[in-house]
């Protein structure tokens, strides 16, 4: 590389892509100081073909074997124009050398690298995070055929033990390999077998494609731990070996990737530390970092920085599977997965838009719940609804009360009278204040209609009542502890008919997992979140929900767990009185299947973010100014509250450090003055006077050791300790209040919770039909329908998202699907959607039909009335506009004589030509088509 500093954009440009090609392992010479046996890898610039000088000429063993075309920074966007320029040098004869095409080739701007690789069935050019590495290109020559050659020849799979859905998934994904696709989804129920679908198409790539390595990505390492024990049980329908015989299959528990390994499995958040040459703690891995609230901000924010590795390269893997990639990992940690140079594979289970937009709309295969269940391949599921009066209003402790209090880290507890009232809401129950009576009598009730309601023929020959096997899932992990202490009491039963099954326990609970799915007891577990999602428990019969979700794809995943199928003689191994598992139970005793869901799980909690998020943000390596401080300022907060007991603890976790040398770092770390008194001490060293790009990479070089040192005291065992400690130190314990049951039984019907909800919209409508233009209109004034517009349509939209949000459109639109037949799908717009509903409500429509296809329909009856007196009255040209008109009602709701001179009119040559097309017809034909088509 230059010493000297270049200026212009050009020289730039090529100082980091020389950057990039030394990272990679390459030799950088110029075409006057060649030496081909510098390195397995050489760069020659400015190297002399019959057709000019190219930028960059690759030699593999002394042998050209690619080309690199520079551009500046500037010219990014004109990149795929230059490959024509690149392919004319890589077809050239080099200075000196009778050679053939060279296969490799690259399109770079140091910031945008394009690559191609000739030797493809059909050549295409993809995006890359730099350039591959000298011994990479050196194996892949020694190969007959490319990898995606290799794709394009793949044998047919053979359908033995598969299932269609599965068979399906499989076929379509290799039809998309040979199309190179380098993204692609499958969505498949849970209980499916998406794992196993994926144990065969990646086996079949190890054999028929030759793949040199693939990454199973996961976000927990309890899904990691699953992936790994379903691949070593696995065995090809064509061979007697295991996957694990055959191939070599690593589950990554630190930084080593080992050389020989074939299929790796990994956390995304050990990929991440991986490539930032970083080692992580097991416990960081043990959450779904997309619960963290602070790290789904940075879905706005920049993205997490990731920098080239020698030691992982771009090409460490061919495919990347993505296990739950609903997830929204993707938003958080994208530059992991562009990082390699991979073909993508999704497997979820419940996909939203952002995973269909982030696998370019690729689904492969679509295999729902609802179809699950019609092949057998899943279970249904039925509610069961308990509900008490402080579950739905909470209470209040009253002053001068003796009540508990109890510690919520060593459990302690102290009597106490209160000195005033403390009320509480049903959502800070388990949190401010517990209240044994409204546990108890949920557990009790649950006991009952057991028995009575839920599953009455569990009895065995002596009259004992066997539970089904249970999951119950509790808001936390104190939360837990008193759920299992009531039903032990409740069921007259020991420690071993109902465990915790949590990290925190202090039993194995890989351990307690087991039993709890292989073995008669325990009969009931209580969980927080670690088999929530992607464990596969096949006897349970129960959930009980204990905690709401807000998240429809969270809840999903939740409701998964019971959805598995099992034979009846693996049942009655440990459930001896079931006689076939034909459905699941939900016991719903929070309203989990009534609350109101949105998309994405952390979104709605907009107050201020947990700690616990702050702490893993740092740990997982974002370095943001705001999350710094948010954090040392809750630290010095939490400073002052710790006992002098605490405080020491602390030290045991912290290297040493107390919270105000901690604080002290974090705030150091992007303190200007502090950067600039570190950054000095290094150019002082310096000989000569810095230049200003020295001294601006003197102050980014200290601002990152600075981050670095406060950061690399953040890991599993002192985040937990912060977050227990940081808890609200005491919670109230209120024996004083008794619950009541107010509601036990099995949930109504979805017909009548549809009716309910068109009932609303119904009497919303008629209520503001006075007060909101566009409804006035269409109750009072059917005339000027034709004069609505678009802005009186947002009016409507908003006044209800306001004041009535659970009447959404696409929520009453359901309900409608619910009671009657609709005559079209629902429109994805939520506007045209509101007009259809109105129109329905207001008895304009006899069956709710989407506003595009009234307008349509409205459109083909006018132009058929226009022909019958006249044949073909409009010529194609004047059709074509019309239908233009027509789209334009059907987004707009109205057209104006103005709009002609916008899109997409504009393009057609606006108001002018039509008014040539249609002359003085013109404005009575808008005039005639408002009208109409609105009617």
């Amino acid at each position: 590389m230059p010493t000297a500093i270049n200026q212009n954009p050009e020289q730039l440009a090529r100082d980091k892509i020389d950057g990039m090609l030394i990272n990679a392992g390459w030799v950088v010479q110029s075409k006057k100081q060649v030496n081909l046996a510098a390195n397995k890898g050489v760069a020659i610039r400015e190297y002399q073909t019959d057709t000019g000088s190219a930028d960059y000429v690759l030699f593999v063993d002394r042998k050209p074997v690619g080309i690199i075309e520079a551009k500046r920074e500037e010219e990014g966007q004109h990149l795929l124009q230059v490959a024509e320029q690149a392919t004319k040098y890589a077809s050239s004869k080099l200075k000196y050398l009778n050679n053939d095409p060279l296969p490799f080739v690259y399109e770079s701007t140091g910031a945008l690298t394009h690559f191609t690789d000739y030797r493809d069935p059909k050549p295409r050019a993809r995006i890359v995070f730099g350039f591959h590495q000298s011994q990479t290109m050196a194996q892949w020559l020694t190969k007959e055929n490319t990898l995606r050659g290799r794709l394009a020849t793949t044998p047919r799979l053979d359908p033995s033990g598969l299932r269609p859905a599965q068979i399906k998934a499989i076929e379509n994904l290799e039809h998309s390999f040979q199309k190179n696709r380098p993204k692609a989804l499958i969505q498949m129920a849970t209980g499916a077998g998406k794992t196993y679908a994926a144990a065969t198409f990646m086996y079949r790539l190890l054999k028929h494609a030759d793949a040199k390595r693939i990454l199973f990505l996961v976000d927990t390492k309890n899904l990691g731990e699953q992936a790994e024990q379903e691949l070593m049980s696995f065995q090809p329908s064509d061979d007697n070996r295991k996957l694990t015989e055959l191939y070599n299959v690593q589950r990554l528990t630190s930084s080593y990737i080992a050389s020989d390994s074939q299929i790796c499995i990994s956390t995304i958040q050990r990929m991440y530390a991986i490539l930032k040459g970083e080692e992580l703690d097991e416990n960081s891995e043990q959450d779904n970092p997309n619960e963290s609230t602070w790290l789904q901000k940075q879905g706005t924010k920049a993205p997490l920085p990731v920098v080239y590795s020698t030691k992982v390269p771009i090409e460490q893997f061919d495919f990347i599977v993505i296990d739950e990639c609903h997830r929204s990992i993707y938003n958080l940690w994208k530059q992991v997965l562009d990082y390699f140079d991979a073909f993508l594979i999704g497997l979820t289970a419940t996909p939203d838009k952002r995973t269909f937009g982030f696998f370019n709309e690729n689904v492969v295969s679509e295999y729902t719940y609802e179809e699950s269940v019609l092949d057998g391949v899943n279970v249904p599921y039925e509610v069961y609804t308990i509900e008490t009066e402080i579950s739905g209003e909470g209470e209040t402790v009253k002053a001068g009360w003796f009540v508990d209090r109890r510690d919520k880290l060593t459990r302690k507890k102290r009597w106490q009278q209160e000195d005033e009232d403390t009320a509480y809401t049903p959502n800070q129950l388990d949190k401010k204040v517990v209240n044994p009576s409204q546990i108890r009598h949920i557990i009790r009730e649950y006991k009952r209609a057991l028995k009575q309601e839920i599953y009455p023929d569990r009895f065995t020959e002596d009259g004992e009542y066997e539970v089904p096997k249970t999951l119950v899932f509790a808001k936390t992990d104190s939360h837990a502890d008193d759920i299992i202490k009531m039903i032990r009491e409740e069921f007259d039963e020991g420690n071993e008919f109902c465990k915790k099954v949590t990290y925190k326990i202090s039993e194995d609970p890989k351990s307690v997992l087991n039993r709890f799915r292989n073995s008669y007891y325990p009969r009931i577990a209580v969980t927080v979140d670690m088999i929530a999602t992607g464990t596969d428990v096949k006897p349970l019969e129960v959930l009980l929900f204990m905690r709401d979700v807000k998240s429809v794809n969270y809840f999903e995943q939740m409701k998964g767990r019971g959805t598995r199928t099992i034979n009846n003689d693996s049942l009655q191994l440990v459930s001896r009185t079931a006689k076939a598992k034909t459905h699941f139970i939900i016991v719903d005793a929070v309203g989990v299947t009534k609350s109101r869901k949105t998309d994405s799980r952390p979104l709605e909690r907009k107050r201020s973010t947990p700690l616990k998020d702050l702490l893993g943000a740092v740990t997982m390596g974002v370095a943001e100014e705001d999350l710094f401080l948010s954090l040392a300022n809750r630290l010095i907060r939490l400073d002052k509250q710790l006992s002098v007991k605490e405080q020491e603890a602390l030290l045991g976790y912290s290297g040493g450090k107390n919270l105000k040398q901690i604080c002290k770092e974090l705030l150091s770390s992007f303190d200007p003055d502090e950067i600039e008194a570190k950054a000095c001490v290094e150019l002082a060293k310096l000989s000569t006077e810095p230049s200003t790009e020295q001294i601006e990479s003197a102050r980014q070089e200290a601002q990152d050791e600075l981050i670095t040192k406060a950061a690399k005291t953040f890991n599993g065992d002192f985040n937990n300790y912060l977050e227990n400690v940081s808890q609200e130190h005491e919670q109230i314990i209120d024996s004083v209040n008794l619950d009541t049951i107010t509601k036990s039984e099995w949930q109504t019907s979805s017909e009548e919770k549809a009716k309910e909800i068109i009932k609303d919209f119904s009497a919303y409508l008629e209520k503001h039909k006075d007060e909101i233009k566009a409804l006035s209109i269409f109750y009072d004034q059917p005339y000027n329908r034709r004069d609505i517009t678009f802005k009186m349509i947002k009016e409507v939209f908003d006044h209800l998202k306001q004041n009535k949000p659970l009447l959404a459109p696409a929520t009453v639109w359901q309900a409608y699907e619910c009671l009657e037949e609709v005559k079209s799908k629902q429109p994805k717009d939520e506007l045209t959607a509101l007009v259809s509903l109105i129109r329905k409500v207001c008895g304009l429509d006899q069956t709710l039909t989407s506003f595009a296809k009234t307008i349509d329909d409205n459109f083909k009856q006018w132009i058929f009335k226009q022909n019958a007196g006249q044949h073909n009255r409009f010529s194609s040209e004047q059709m074509a506009w019309l239908r233009l008109i027509k789209e334009h009602v059907v987004s707009s709701y109205h057209i104006e004589v103005e709009d002609l001179d916008f899109t997409p009119f504009d393009a057609e040559g606006g108001r002018g030509r039509m008014y040539q097309l249609f002359g003085e017809e013109m404005d009575g034909i808008i005039d005639e088509l408002n009208e109409v088509l609105a009617a």
